[in-house]
């Protein structure tokens, strides 16, 4: 596993406009569209939007980071590099945990980033250190969900190009039919039915809490954390099958 992860760290170290393309997206959505947009959500009782906007501002950088880890598959299989550690000694899980850790490591950079720039544009966490560590299991799972989804499309799907159309297909909605950019408390009917079924908006729900709220959660926090366990689990399991399937065929 740490061979595969270290392997996957030194690809990006050596190629590190990956890395400014993955956040140079959020970054520009945290910038301007809390710019743009704070105007007008102002009056409706957000003081600081970017304050509001930052928790789903970082989900969307994890999710560039991960949807990137299937790219780095693809690279592999172009220069052979797959096949060999198809047939290593290796453990299954181990190469999959390893392709899917360095994913996560670099969405917890990138999400690390993005938040020490919404404090340097005065976004406070009101409930404290706690609220910054509770945040931590919150992001990092979201990472291993998308990572793991990631990975297993890209050893399902014949090419890089089909891959790309269908990470979007997938993040773009998971990220507009959510809480992201907007308040939700006031919508109604079947729109407000689909972002209360997408899991990554009560992971963005409760970012936001911790942000505003003194008082934590915790209920809440571990009911999301169980919720991101369970779609990590099924992610990571889906992956472990389809590189089983290679290894078959």
């Amino acid at each position: 596993m740490l061979n595969i992860l270290w392997r996957n760290m030194k690809w990006r170290y050596q190629n590190p406009l990956t890395v400014i393309f993955t956040i140079l997206q959020p970054l520009i959505w945290l910038l301007l569209y809390s710019t743009v947009a704070g105007q007008a959500l102002n009056g409706m009782g957000y003081g600081n939007y970017m304050a509001f906007v930052l928790p789903g501002i970082m989900i969307l950088v994890t999710f560039s980071a991960c949807g990137s880890g299937g790219f780095i598959n693809f690279i592999m299989k172009s220069n052979g590099s797959f096949y060999r550690i198809l047939i290593a000694p290796l453990s299954r899980y181990s190469i999959v945990f390893g392709q899917i850790l360095e994913s996560v490591i670099l969405s917890m950079i990138e999400a690390s980033i993005l938040f020490l720039i919404g404090i340097f544009f005065s976004v406070t966490v009101a409930s404290g250190f706690a609220g910054i560590l509770l945040m931590i299991p919150l992001i990092f799972l979201t990472a291993f969900s998308m990572s793991g989804l990631s990975y297993a499309l890209s050893l399902l799907l014949p090419n890089m190009m089909i891959y790309e159309t269908i990470m979007n297909a997938v993040v773009l909605p998971v990220f507009f039919l959510s809480s992201a950019l907007f308040p939700v408390d006031n919508l109604s009917g079947v729109l407000k039915t689909v972002i209360l079924l997408n899991p990554f908006t009560h992971v963005i729900n409760m970012l936001r809490e911790l942000i505003f709220n003194q008082d934590v959660n915790l209920t809440g926090v571990f009911g999301v954390i169980l919720l991101l366990s369970l779609l990590g689990t099924v992610c990571f399991f889906f992956a472990v099958h389809r590189l089983k399937m290679l290894t078959v065929q």
